[in-house]
């Protein structure tokens, strides 16, 4: 139930946080334009700092808050201008790692809380690496609370150094198109892939290594075996397009590169089982839209996807192709257990958190940290 009455005291200013975002992450954008809307909803006064074209994404002022540009950078201009929205500031937040670094050096030498939430891991090897953990101890020592979506970012947070690390409730924001698809449009868009009258199987994410597509078109060449052939449809853009596309023509795997995608729902409805291959994931976005919509799901046991999914999907560990080909070529076969997971989907599905309950969480927290400020 929401709670919509004014967040302060008779006589008292509204609570006044300002929201720190870096370039953009789908998750963590998302995430935030949703905290704006219910915060503002309970009396808050909030100020978004992120890029122009962000916020024209997502649209913060349409949710009623205030958005200050501040560029993707963390120089001496956007760390004065992100100083100067934070001036009279009773909280900061920020999400993710690099936001929360020019949140740290634009709150350096005020008393200022800091709550920093982590929506997912920075990734990087070699000298990067490196000076990204470096980074990432500084913030954790800066901030008043480190708020992680999955439990093994928050012992990430413990392990670097936190004082306060806490599991972070996490809605999936807005509306999921996908649960309320119109069922016509399937076979339209099935034949459009190519993916009449056998499985179709999706994976959705850019074409970078952390997703795992090496190991999925080796998986894909014993599905060639199977009688119908199942069609992989992978979307997505990325820099390993041209190498995973000549493996493609080579292997003569059955796989289509679709690109980047604007009807993810519509793709998600349309398949038969939806894989999840990285190496590393948090709250994935898939995952949750998979459960929501019947599609059963085949993912890696990596990150926060077992808590995610509990029983409601088939995991696999990562990188071993072989498992992944024989997981999915079972389920294929078997109906009965695809059903099961549909079914279990649904129910794992209701009991992830609400953004009401995201809302109300966050805002405990910022109580906590101003003390003053009565609770809702």
């Amino acid at each position: 139930m929401s709670h919509v009455s004014s967040h302060s005291a008779p006589g008292q200013s509204p609570l006044r946080t300002v929201q720190v975002l870096g370039g953009g992450n789908v998750r963590s954008s998302a995430h935030v334009r949703s905290l704006a809307s219910g915060l503002v909803a309970r009396g808050v006064r909030v100020t978004v700092c992120a890029p122009v074209e962000v916020a024209h994404t997502y649209d913060f002022t349409g949710a009623g808050a205030e958005h200050v540009h501040v560029p993707r950078s963390s120089d001496p201009t956007s760390v004065a201008a992100l100083r100067a929205a934070c001036a009279d500031a009773d909280l900061v937040h920020a999400h993710g790692l690099h936001a929360s670094f020019r949140a740290v050096l634009a709150l350096s030498g005020r008393r200022t809380p800091l709550v920093v939430t982590w929506h997912g891991r920075t990734h990087a090897e070699g000298a990067r690496a490196h000076f990204l953990r470096m980074l990432e101890r500084r913030v954790v020592k800066s901030a008043s609370v480190v708020l992680g979506t999955t439990s093994d970012l928050v012992d990430r947070a413990r392990s670097t150094g936190a004082r306060d690390a806490r599991l972070a409730a996490s809605a999936l924001p807005g509306p999921l198109a996908a649960v309320e698809r119109d069922e016509s449009h399937r076979p339209k868009l099935r034949a459009e892939l190519g993916a009449t009258g056998r499985p179709l199987l999706l994976a959705v994410g850019a074409l970078e290594r952390r997703r795992g597509y090496r190991v999925l078109l080796d998986a894909a060449r014993a599905w060639r075996e199977l009688e119908p052939v199942p069609l992989v449809a992978i979307a997505g853009e990325g820099p390993l397009r041209p190498v995973l596309q000549r493996r493609i023509e080579d292997e003569e795997l059955p796989v289509r590169l679709l690109g980047r995608r604007e009807d993810v729902g519509d793709l998600l409805a349309a398949a038969d089982i939806a894989l999840l291959p990285s190496s590393w994931e948090s709250r994935s976005v898939l995952a949750q839209e998979a459960l929501h919509a019947r599609v059963p799901l085949v993912a890696t046991a990596v990150g926060g996807v077992p808590d995610l999914v509990g029983d409601a999907a088939e995991l696999v560990p990562y990188g071993d192709s072989d498992a992944l080909a024989r997981v999915v070529t079972e389920l294929l076969a078997d109906p009965e257990r695809r059903e099961l997971l549909r079914e279990r989907g649904v129910r794992q599905a209701a009991t992830w958190p609400t953004e009401d309950e995201t809302v109300a969480q966050v805002l405990s927290v910022y109580d906590e940290l101003t003390q003053a400020r009565p609770l809702i």
